[in-house]
């Protein structure tokens, strides 16, 4: 008000001269602030070497499609892929030979779905979207999340392909229950994408661990453990062993970390500390965390050598070796 009166009581020419060093200032600040903007470009991240479905998110943000499209059209080509033994159609069944498929979805204003141990529905993933946009939860588990995929127009599905049928019958010879690293223990796809406005996204997707017991559930579709997005920070996934990420809340320690200050890769290094220092006397398991930023930075940890997680930018599309704890 001050500066108003001022002009108001002021001559045309002093009115002038003022405004002239006024302007250039306002502009020279508008010119700092678009130079120090720190431009962000879309990525698609996901756990494992699964790049045609990398391929698949970075098809649909190419074409200025949302985060949220990108991660949910991106882990569903897994699910549809009746080679992939863990994620999806032709998943491995649990030790009664059922599938049971979990998923969770998260956007970048906090919204998320999931379905838990659901039976004959093959594409989870969209039905824990269904859950995110038409219901008023965040997740539906067994009978009631079957149920409320058939509501929603979904297909029954016998999930059980030939393949999974007859290696569940040979492990039943001596049905030992023993998880192999980089093995059976990359039960999961996660994915997190930025797209052309800056916005997060997240998907994760599993059939669990083969031959696990009726109803088990690891972090996969656990919103916080398998798989969280801050759209302000970034936004985390894990694989392996869910039990383990499930006790440390691993992608949301991991996005509070970043929050801090932390780099997608200092974050994810200490998410796998966090875990060991839990398991001081077991280690013969493995867990990945991957870990994107609101600058489009990455990262990725493990446990044991062996794991990898794809990357893809408008730079190219890479499987990128994953640093571990332990060396050998």
């Amino acid at each position: 008000m001050k500066r108003r009166k001022f002009l108001r009581n002021s001559s045309t020419v002093a009115a002038g001269m003022l405004s002239a060093p006024l302007l250039a200032s306002c502009n020279e600040t508008t010119a700092a602030k678009d130079t120090g903007k720190i431009p962000i470009l879309p990525i698609a991240i996901c756990t494992w070497d699964f790049g045609n479905a990398t391929a698949k998110a970075w098809e649909v943000l190419e074409k200025g499609g949302s985060s949220l499209d990108a991660v949910h059209q991106g882990v569903m080509v897994e699910e549809n892929d009746l080679n992939n033994s863990t994620v999806g159609n032709g998943g491995r069944p649990d030790r009664d030979g059922n599938v049971t498929l979990d998923a969770c979805i998260m956007d970048k204003d906090g919204n998320c779905g999931a379905v838990l141990a659901m039976q004959n529905i093959a594409n989870p993933i969209s039905v824990a979207r269904k859950v995110m946009e038409e219901t008023p939860h965040v997740m539906l588990a067994g009978k009631g999340a079957e149920q409320f995929a058939y509501e929603q127009g979904f297909e029954k599905t016998d999930l059980l392909t030939e393949e999974s049928k007859q290696a569940w019958l040979e492990w039943k010879k001596t049905s030992q229950y023993k998880p192999i690293i980089n093995i059976e223990n990359h039960d999961t796809i996660g994915m997190l994408a930025i797209d052309a406005d800056g916005d997060i996204a997240g998907a994760c997707t599993t059939s669990g661990m083969a031959y696990k017991m009726a109803g088990r559930v690891g972090d996969s579709p656990i919103i916080g453990a398998g798989l969280f997005v801050d759209n302000e920070v970034g936004g985390a996934t894990a694989t392996g062993v869910g039990e383990e990420v499930v006790r440390t809340v691993g992608s949301f320690l991991i996005v509070e970390l970043m929050r801090q200050g932390k780099s997608p890769q200092e974050a994810c290094e200490e998410g796998v500390k966090r875990i060991i220092a839990k398991n001081k006397d077991k280690q013969d398991f493995q867990i990945g965390f991957i870990a994107i930023n609101k600058k489009g930075e990455t990262g990725g940890y493990c446990i044991h050598p062996g794991f990898t997680y794809r990357t893809f930018t408008k730079e190219g599309h890479i499987n990128n070796p994953s640093d571990s704890y332990l060396k050998s």
